[in-house]
């Protein structure tokens, strides 16, 4: 079975400009991140967007979840920055019920070295061909329902709710 993964950007892609000190986006490094972690898995890669998940609009939203609901596969993994990512997993929540999506990204950028974007990579991928239907959040080894986790930005860190 094919895994689908749709790119939207966030922490987890960002490229670091030395002479700036700004984080932007180039391309994605979803091919080499498999490729380093070795994945045997067959998917199908497609960026949507490159945007940081502070700037992403209702319609970026949109965006995500009509090709959430068109793509042919049932396991469906979304890398998206980690700031607003419960809100994505909340609107996909309320429509997906015949899929099993899982949305991921990274508090460091792949480029840095010490990310923890490549386990969060493996987790997603391997909680989207175990977990029923459904929409989860997926950081640091932990999985949780849309519906019940929050991202708490003191301890930098996302947690259940309730």
């Amino acid at each position: 079975m094919t895994i689908r993964i749709f790119i939207t950007g966030g922490t987890f892609d960002k490229e670091y400009n030395e002479i700036t000190g700004e984080l932007y986006f180039r391309d994605t490094h979803m091919p080499q991140m498999l490729s380093l972690g070795r994945s045997k898995l067959d998917v199908e890669i497609r960026t949507l967007m490159m945007v940081d998940s502070l700037e992403m609009t209702d319609d970026d939203r949109q965006i995500i979840l009509d090709n959430v609901v068109r793509c042919d596969e049932s396991m469906v993994v979304v890398t998206h920055g980690t700031d607003t990512m419960e809100v994505t997993a909340r609107l996909l929540g309320k429509h997906i019920r015949d899929k099993t999506v899982v949305l991921m990204g990274a508090m460091i950028p792949i480029t840095f070295g010490s990310s923890d974007g490549l386990f969060n990579l493996g987790s997603a991928l391997a909680f989207a061909q175990s977990l029923p239907h459904g929409v989860y959040v997926v950081m640091n080894g932990r999985c949780f329902s849309h519906d019940n986790v929050t991202k708490n930005r003191e301890l930098g860190e996302f947690q259940k709710i309730r």
